[in-house]
Order: structure tokens, then C-alpha cells, then sequence
């Protein structure tokens, strides 16, 4: 559940036609989420799966495929931009987020243009622009919050990403406000976290490091210093909170990152595990001491995070294209 004194907002990670008409809609009503995230794998899956796309698919079937890919996840971005709206007005978060082309991910300029035209096309201002955090979406970033356009930095994992992404957006940011505008625009930070544990969790367990922690600890971190920023319109949004397998609670990464002044998005499954759980307390934030301890016996077991930070990045950005590829050639 969203829990407004705490200031932890519960976001779901899905997007799907019919679902948007009828459950996300209790989901909301009932207080469960107050946003919404998608990327282009979830857009993949769900316009191969589900046949609510296909009406609107045999209407564009004269388009190019990215042209007929835009038309469907737009329609679905308003539709849950729509019901969001109300929390949105009420300042109770209701926002949306939709991704760039992933293939735009070293193109500053592309990312700029494609944010702008998709923002503006849906029409809603409680839409959120997902910028990849690259080199080039940097600037993206910036240049989209200067022109009062909600940002969603993704794939963070490392802490100079995150710098380099809350630098960008408190840039952006006090050139919007310099220049008189009317509402203050909102940007997240998506610090990816189970994908660390499920890629380096035997490897820490068999020299003695507890496992199911570096992807808490690193986000934990990272939370530490968009704080640390004391800007309230910039916030950490945990992302990759799903857990696969049964080494840990459905809800484990829910619980574990629960902090003031954050966002935590998942699955719907995920979700409901959380929701049915009797405990919903404050995680965050750690203690800088124990996260350099963490990270210092991490180092002593021989782990360079500074490679898994860039082969996690590297994966995550192969990962997003190879959807959007398979997405475009499936659309022909």
C-alpha cells in the first residue's frame, strides 16, 4: 500500500489494455498504487499476449512498424495517465512513465526529440519521460525538465550514474524555475536492485558475505545521496524489485528498501505479496558506516564493482534493444 505519512509511494510495473480498464483502476481506488512504469519489454509482452491490441493493430496496418509500436503504447499511456490524473491533481504522485526508443540510448539530441514529441502526443501532463542514464541521456534529462517535462532516469546502478542523473535534473530544474515555470516538475531516479543479487549472490555466500544485500546495500547508497541533495522534487525509485525464484520473499525488496521520500515499483504479484504482509516499516536509510562495510567485505571477496556496474548497464541496454528489435520485426 501506498503509505502517504511515511512518504513511501508504491508504483506498478505493467502496462496491459484490458488490465488498465479494470484492475489498475481498483488498484488505485483502493489506495494499493498511486504510478504506473512500463519500458519496452512489458510493452513487448503484453501487445504479442493479449488480444485487446488487435482492433487498433488492423487499423494500422498500412504503418511502419515503430509508427504502429508508438500508436498502441501511447493509447495505453493515456489510458492510465486518465485514471492517474485525480492523485496527480491532488499532488499524490499519479504519474506514468513511458520509455524512449531504447536504440536511442547514445543519441543526446534523438532522446530529446523523441521525449518531446511522445509528451507532447499523449497530451498528459502526468506523464514521466524514461531516459536511459548514458552518456547522452544526461543532457536529455536536463533538457527535458528546462522545458517542464517529468523525467524518469533508468537503468541506474551505479552511484555516478545516479550523480551524473540527479546533477542533470537539478539543472534542469532550476532553469524551469528561473524561467517562471508554473508547476514544479517531478523527477525520479531508477536504481535497478535485484539484478546484483541474482547475478553475484553464490559467488558473495561462498566467501562468507551474506547474500540477498549488495543490491539493497548499493541502492541504499544511492538513496543516501539523492537525499543528501535536499530536493524534494527529485526522488530514488527502486526498480528491478521483483524476485525470481523462492530464495527470498515475493515482497523482499519491497519491505527491504521501505524509506521516507521514495518510490518503489514491481510487479503486480510482488504487489499483492506486499500488501498481504503484516509488517510495513521503514527500512532506509542505513548508515554510511554499515554500507562501507558491506562494500569492503565485498571488495575483499575479490568482486570489482566496477565492472558489475558496467556489465550490469551494458546487459540492462542490450536487454531493452533486443525487445524493441523483436517488438518492431513481430509488428511487420
Amino acid at each position: 500500500m501506498v503509505n502517504k505519512q511515511l512518504g513511501f509511494s508504491l508504483w506498478l510495473d505493467f502496462i496491459e489494455r484490458d488490465f488498465l480498464q479494470t484492475t489498475f483502476k481498483r488498484l488505485i481506488d483502493q489506495g494499493v498504487i498511486n504510478g504506473a512504469t512500463s519500458n519496452p519489454a512489458i510493452f513487448a509482452s503484453s501487445i504479442a499476449t493479449s488480444s485487446a491490441y488487435s482492433e487498433q493493430l488492423h487499423a494500422l496496418k498500412n504503418h511502419e512498424p515503430k509508427a504502429k509500436y508508438e500508436a498502441l503504447a501511447m493509447t495505453d499511456i493515456k489510458l492510465a495517465a486518465e485514471a492517474l490524473k485525480p492523485l496527480y491533481d491532488a499532488g499524490e504522485d499519479g504519474f506514468v512513465s513511458i520509455e524512449v526508443d531504447p536504440l536511442l540510448c547514445d543519441d543526446t539530441l534523438g532522446t530529446i526529440q523523441e521525449g518531446k514529441r511522445l509528451y507532447e502526443a499523449i497530451g498528459m501532463e502526468n506523464v514521466m519521460i524514461k531516459v536511459p542514464a548514458t552518456e547522452a541521456g544526461y543532457e536529455a534529462m536536463k533538457q527535458l525538465m528546462q522545458e517542464g517535462i517529468h523525467v524518469n532516469a533508468t537503468l541506474i546502478f551505479s552511484p555516478e550514474q545516479a550523480q551524473k542523473s540527479l546533477e542533470a535534473m537539478q539543472e534542469g530544474l532550476s532553469l524551469w524555475r528561473k524561467a517562471g515555470g508554473q508547476k514544479d516538475v517531478q523527477g525520479v531516479l531508477s536504481v535497478f536492485v535485484s539484478r546484483f543479487d541474482r547475478m553475484l549472490d553464490k559467488e558473495l555466500a561462498s566467501k562468507g558475505v551474506q547474500p540477498g544485500r549488495l543490491g539493497i546495500i548499493n541502492a541504499a547508497k544511492i538513496y543516501n545521496m539523492v537525499e543528501a541533495s535536499g530536493e524534494a522534487a527529485i526522488r530514488t525509485l527502486f526498480a528491478s524489485t521483483g524476485v525470481k525464484g523462492d530464495a527470498y520473499p515475493a515482497d523482499y525488496y519491497i519491505k527491504e528498501l521501505m524509506a521516507p521520500h521514495s518510490v518503489n515499483t514491481a510487479p503486480l504479484g510482488t504487489i499483492e505479496a506486499f500488501i498481504e504482509s503484516p509488517s510495513h516499516q521503514p527500512k532506509l536509510p542505513i548508515d554510511e558506516a554499515e554500507i562501507a562495510s558491506f562494500f569492503g567485505a565485498v571488495q575483499e571477496a575479490g568482486i570489482d564493482m566496477e565492472q558489475v556496474y558496467t556489465k550490469l548497464l551494458d546487459d540492462g541496454l542490450k536487454a531493452f534493444k533486443e525487445a524493441f528489435v523483436k517488438l518492431l520485426t513481430d509488428l511487420e
